[in-house]
């Protein structure tokens, strides 16, 4: 194999690094002290600070390091109790949370309904600079102390997201308000250190919950995807979540100090449309399109079997799926009779001239780049010429929120809450010059789907949502206005000492509070 080859196989580079390891006896025994337990990540941490957190890693780092009144993590995304003993409604616009009286901030000091209150009432201000200044400002007027421990929130309108609302980390008010970025918590964890390449944490002493059995933790930001696997089988470090690609995942598998987990995960891929394009603004259009795409032969071929397909935003675990949706399952066929139906009939039959040809943006990512290629060639079967261009993701996420594209792929935020029907196909969420950062990217407008989202988050009774939200999917299933591919498991690789890492559906890091090591030989 020439060295060009070789670099064109990110597979066949780190086989042959393993061998190298493997003949130095680099894998004979793990090099990371018993005492911490070593993490890699793809890139950096800036806060662990939850007001101020921005990257999805951030955010991550947040939730360890700063609980939420609720905690929202478990197989079902159903809200659990986090530094909240008692959640209740006093009435429609009224809600009050009890504070756990056991609950210290990493330096000692209780939590008090107080810093709950000044952590939202902080976040509500006029003048924050917070980005989750908006998502909060539209549900709360005031949050209010009412004892030392009950703290009470005054809602706009009727919320039934409250309880996974306040699914946000509390920091400490003992000493005012404390700086941009400085915010002490009372996670599992506290901060030691934050660089550009590395995050260092200790236990947090003053921990309500299980005491961590591992002292300290160090996340290291190893950008290049080879060097975090070999770090991992070479005996550097412990754990790598999701920073793996899928498809050089069964290259470690056989090494000795390696082996593998995973679970489900309520993080969507999908295929974005412009629903006001001249050829995709018709839905025969985008249902063949979903049709010619084989799902299976990807997440076989590309993902090695570690993903699920997917119906639409929410995963089939979770407590608002709608059972017996429409999946759109591979159908040439039937994709072919529908662009007929549309007017794009086939100009030479068996012949190579395209139907039409549509531009399919993504970013530079070399895996996602592979992943567009396939798609495009599964398109091709039914006439529809793909043109694949890869760009930065900046460049690329701005052409999306502007509407400049006409196919292009993405993975979803979290779903926690059925409430992001709301978010990603509401018309009023369509990317606009107040709103640039919209969701609703695809620009798809149902006047029946603006009112049952707006009516999905006002009803109180749950019995009444989930049958609110069961018309939502199936209504947006039908109309396609993207196409959702599946949920990526969640896989972790993990040294073979370590233990009882729990694997949540959103991927958060709080797992490191329940692994333990076995000691070294």
């Amino acid at each position: 194999m020439t060295e060009a080859s070789v670099k064109r196989s990110p597979a066949n580079a780190i086989t042959a690094a393993f061998a190298v390891l493997a003949t130095l006896g680099c894998t004979a025994r793990r090099r990371t002290p018993d005492d911490t337990l070593v993490v890699l990540i793809e890139s950096a941490m800036v806060t662990g600070d939850p007001r101020y957190a921005i990257t999805g890693y951030d955010r991550k780092l947040a939730h360890v390091i700063a609980p939420g009144l609720t905690i929202v993590d478990s197989p079902t995304l159903e809200p659990r109790m986090g530094l909240a003993t008692k959640v209740t409604r006093v009435d429609d616009l009224t809600w009050d949370v009890e504070v756990r009286a056991d609950a210290k901030f990493s330096d000692g000091l209780p939590v008090r309904a107080d810093d709950v209150a000044a952590t939202y009432q902080d976040l509500i201000a006029p003048d924050s600079d917070s980005m989750f200044h908006k998502q909060f400002d539209d549900r709360f007027t005031k949050v209010v102390v009412t004892s030392p421990h009950v703290v009470r929130f005054h809602l706009k309108s009727p919320l039934a997201t409250f309880q996974t609302d306040i699914d946000f980390g509390i920091v400490s008010y003992h000493h005012g308000k404390p700086e941009r970025g400085s915010g002490i918590g009372a996670g599992a964890y506290m901060v030691r250190e934050i660089t550009s390449t590395e995050v260092l944490l200790d236990v947090n002493p003053h921990y309500y919950g299980p005491k961590p059995s591992i002292p300290h933790v160090e996340i290291k930001i190893v950008r290049d995807n080879a060097a975090r696997l070999l770090m991992l089988v070479g005996g550097s470090a412990d754990l790598v979540q999701n920073a793996t690609r899928l498809d050089l995942v069964d290259e470690v598998l056989d090494r000795p100090r390696v082996r593998i987990e995973s679970g489900p995960s309520v993080f969507l891929t999908y295929l974005l449309m412009n629903n006001t394009d001249p050829v995709l603004r018709d839905k025969r259009v985008r249902q063949a399109i979903a049709l010619a795409i084989d799902r299976p032969q990807i997440i076989s071929a590309k993902f090695g079997g570690r993903a699920q397909l997917a119906t639409g935003l929410l995963p089939q675990t979770h407590w608002a799926y709608a059972k017996g949706m429409k999946s759109w399952d591979h159908d040439l066929r039937r994709a072919n009779q529908l662009l007929d139906e549309a007017g794009f009939k086939d100009p030479d039959g068996e012949g190579p001239r395209p139907r039409f040809s549509l531009t399919y943006k993504t970013s530079s990512d070399a895996f996602r780049i592979a992943v567009a290629r396939v798609i495009a060639a599964q398109l091709a079967r039914v006439g529809i010429e793909i043109d694949v261009r890869p760009f930065e993701f900046a460049t690329f996420f701005a052409d999306i929120k502007k509407g400049s594209y006409q196919l292009g792929s993405m993975q979803t935020a979290e779903i926690t809450e059925p409430d992001f029907y709301f978010t990603y196909f509401h018309s009023s969420w369509i990317p606009n010059e107040k709103n640039p950062d919209g969701y609703n990217r695809w620009r798809y407008i149902n006047p029946v789907v603006d009112k049952l989202t707006e009516a999905g988050r006002r009803e109180l009774d749950r019995t009444k949502r989930i049958a609110i939200y069961d018309q939502i999917q199936r209504i947006v299933a039908e109309d396609v206005p993207i196409i959702p591919l599946f949920h990526e498991d969640n896989v972790v690789l993990l040294n073979r000492d370590v233990e009882g890492f729990t694997i949540t559906p959103n991927a958060r890091l709080i797992g490191i509070a329940t692994a333990s090591k076995k000691p070294s030989d």
